[in-house]
């Protein structure tokens, strides 16, 4: 595929916009990342299928499943193998993506980038794998739900810097910083978050506090309780809701006074998305671990790390531009102009 004519380059310290000169906006190879995205986010909700509906070891053997490649989709084998499938799904699109990007992406960042993509989708299937071989153990089905987190914010990182809005010229702002360390600090808060919750459904710890909003119908929690692990684990991560709450609040001040809508925008959905989560939360607990929302709870977790770690994009876009050296301005360099 032809690319669409290019976008002036600029010097940068990041190594993303590579030297002087034109840099072609590959229509189709971003729309591949984009298509990525989704279907990461989508493989997100198919895997919390399979542990809302307990059907992680409905498939005993891998690679193959039950010897075959297409087994009857009877029962739980209809979630575990969907699952599969969808991440076989995903893996060939990584590879095509970091193929294609390989061979025609000028910057070596980017392509790093791609194959790391790669990387962490193969190091997710081999931890799928691992995880129905021995028998879902907690370490590895926690490190294989976090990973699927960072393997998603890697997706959204290539969807953005292949952008038109990543490639085309921008002066730069100081003044987005603060936003910029409130996006960090709030999309460090979500996957902590992420991480509790994969703790919390691998130790079966998702009803250990049976009420909502209250915990044991109290407000404040017995103290003896705390000693009980699944109890700790669980309020933790209550206690972590209200902290992402904070800081993605903050984050929507911030980037509202700022005056950007690119940046508010997406930050006042992520708040949205928090409030709803929060919802999802308890509605998983008062309706004892219902499918549906107790899987909407882990992808909507997921895309709320998605708009944090977007808003954490942007404003390293706005600040990535260096002040031209006089050298450079002297010499008619394109990318001033």
């Amino acid at each position: 595929m032809t690319p669409s004519p290019g976008v002036p380059r600029e010097p940068s310290a990041d190594g993303m916009g590579g030297a002087p000169g034109l840099l072609p906006f590959a229509a189709g190879r971003h729309r591949l990342s984009v298509l990525l995205v989704a279907c990461t986010l989508a493989l997100i909700f198919v895997g919390g299928l399979v542990t809302s509906t307990g059907s992680g070891l409905s498939v005993p053997d891998w690679p193959l499943s039950y010897g075959m490649v297409m087994p009857p989709m009877v029962g739980g084998v209809f979630y575990e193998h969907g699952h599969r499938m969808v991440a076989s799904g995903v893996g060939f699109l990584t590879l095509v993506l970091a193929a294609w990007t390989a061979r025609s992406e000028s910057r070596a960042s980017v392509r790093r980038l791609a194959w790391a993509a790669l990387f962490a989708v193969i190091a997710q299937g081999v931890l799928g794998g691992l995880t129905v071989i021995f028998l879902l153990p907690t370490p590895i089905s926690v490190t294989h739900a976090c990973l699927a987190q960072a393997f998603f914010c890697i997706t959204i990182a290539l969807a953005y810097v292949t952008s038109r809005e990543w490639l085309a010229p921008r002066a730069a702002r100081d003044d987005v910083a603060g936003v910029r360390g409130a996006a960090v600090a709030a999309t460090a808060a979500a996957f902590a978050q992420l991480v509790l919750g994969a703790i919390m459904r691998h130790i079966g710890a998702g009803l250990a506090v049976p009420d909502f909003p209250r915990m044991y119908g109290r407000w404040a929690v017995p103290a003896e309780a705390l000693e009980q692990a699944p109890v700790a684990v669980h309020l933790a991560h209550r206690a972590g809701a209200l902290v992402v709450l904070a800081l993605v609040l903050r984050l929507a001040w911030r980037s509202s006074r700022d005056g950007d809508r690119r940046l508010a925008r997406p930050a006042q959905i992520a708040v949205g998305l928090v409030l709803v989560q929060i919802g999802l939360g308890g509605l998983t607990v008062l309706s004892g671990k219902a499918v549906l929302p107790t899987t909407a709870h882990v992808a909507t977790g997921a895309a709320i790390l998605g708009l944090c770690w977007f808003v954490a994009l942007r404003t390293r876009r706005h600040l990535r531009l260096p002040a031209p050296a006089p050298a450079a301005a002297a010499l008619g360099d394109p990318a001033l102009s």
